[in-house]
């Protein structure tokens, strides 16, 4: 199916490309945004997600569709929206954290006897599934060294006991930073500092997220350097999706090159693959997840924010939308910010928003969310990791900076005894 032919399902001769993914192709033609969905959609749950758009007790949350139907164009599912400005990728500091944070709210307290049914599951673990299916086939997993032994980030064998994927010595305590006991990005000195908000007044970030902590910096330069890092990998985290936050080619400048570089990237989906053993098998798409839970986007990031033609903020692509734990959708920033990589203040922002407009996932003001968040948070992490190595290998470069903090992030995860994550959405 052609962008022409997707236009042409539209009734317009002249169309913008906005997008051309696997996933997903969508053109605008002037006020209506056309979206031919996967392939491999599922019609049914698919339709139903589109109803529950257009559902009134979602107005001003979800862009409405313009139609609640679903067409076909070639073999690909289409549907009809309307156009809506998306957040600026250049411009971070106006990025809408806050409204972002009130959305997701509101859509987690969206009482669910008033959606059509039956709603079917968020694709949050569905999508770190196929995630971790491209990290296998850019770099397969070496073979079991033994029959019966697991391979990592895969259910072991019935009957035997999985050893430990990650190569690194159980037995650490939970408040113990895996990299060593120094503060993450972002982590100041001042009074203000002392209790975090982001830990409830309990353990530091590095100690209440310890999966998740940002490396230390040893010293003023290494902290100068991860600053600018981190200024930009702000601006990157508004194309998250992409799995790309600086332009395509440019290499992360201590990476290795020629046959080193195969056996290091090597290394790093092996260190990814171990993180994601330390998930629940339902998180990775491995059966269903447990009962329970609230309407859940399943994919958010900034670029799934548009300004609606009405007026304000609305939550787009429900291609992933469902029933679920709402955690998943709070995760993206939450990795990101415990990877060091989204800033205090912007963290913060969006926790406390969410919280003040009553949303369900993070604990009460001024508790600590990390009880709620870690396993989502590490979820997403991989997921991240997986696509980056994948689409690094696709483009036969090496990993950005960016991406290769979130590796980094893996090998901390999977240094994590596999048994830490709460039991699912409750």
């Amino acid at each position: 199916m052609s962008a022409a032919e997707l236009a042409a399902y539209a009734g317009a001769a002249e169309y913008v490309l906005l997008a051309d993914r696997d996933d997903g192709t969508v053109v605008r033609c002037g006020d209506v945004v056309a979206k031919a969905h996967a392939g491999d959609s599922d019609p049914d749950a698919l339709a139903l997600r589109i109803r529950v758009a257009g559902d009134p007790a979602l107005a001003g949350v979800l862009l409405p569709p313009l139609r609640t139907g679903l067409g076909l164009v070639g073999s690909r599912p289409v549907s009809l929206w309307p156009y809506g400005a998306p957040v600026a990728p250049d411009r971070p500091e106006e990025a809408p954290w806050e409204p972002a944070a009130e959305l997701l709210a509101a859509l987690h307290r969206t009482p669910l006897h008033h959606l059509p049914y039956p709603l079917p599951p968020m694709r949050g673990p569905a999508k770190l599934a196929r995630a971790l299916h491209r990290l296998d086939a850019a770099h397969p997993p070496a073979a079991p060294l033994a029959a019966g032994r697991a391979v990592p980030g895969r259910p072991a064998p019935a009957g035997t006991e999985a050893d430990d994927p990650s190569g690194v010595p159980r037995g650490r305590p939970v408040g113990e930073h895996p990299a060593g006991q120094g503060q993450g990005q972002g982590q100041g000195q001042g009074p203000d500092r002392g209790s975090d908000r982001g830990s409830g007044g309990g353990p530091t970030r590095a100690g209440a997220a310890a999966t998740l902590p940002a490396a230390p910096s040893s010293d003023r330069a290494d902290q100068a350097d991860r600053a600018d890092q981190a200024g930009r990998a702000r601006r990157a985290v508004l194309s998250i999706p992409a799995g790309q936050a600086f332009p395509a080619g440019q290499a992360f400048p201590a990476g290795p090159a020629g046959e080193d570089a195969d056996a290091d990237a090597a290394e790093l989906a092996r260190l990814v693959r171990a993180a994601a053993a330390t998930l629940p098998g339902w998180a990775r798409g491995e059966g269903p997840a447990p009962s329970g839970g609230a309407l859940c986007h399943g994919d958010l990031h900034l670029g799934q924010l548009v300004r609606s033609p009405a007026g304000g903020w609305r939550l787009i692509d429900v291609d992933d939308l469902g029933l679920g734990m709402p955690a998943w959708d709070l995760a993206r920033p939450a990795a990101w910010y415990a990877a060091g990589l989204l800033d205090t203040e912007t963290w913060l922002r969006f926790l406390d928003a969410y919280r003040a407009a009553g949303g369900p996932a993070a604990g009460a003001p001024g508790s600590d969310p990390w009880p709620e968040l870690d396993l989502a948070a590490r979820a997403l992490t991989v997921q991240t990791a997986a696509l980056a190595l994948a689409k690094a290998a696709r483009e036969r470069r090496r990993l950005d900076d960016v991406e290769r903090l979130m590796v980094e992030a893996c090998a901390r995860i999977a240094s994590l005894p596999p048994d830490l994550e709460p039991k699912g959405p409750s």
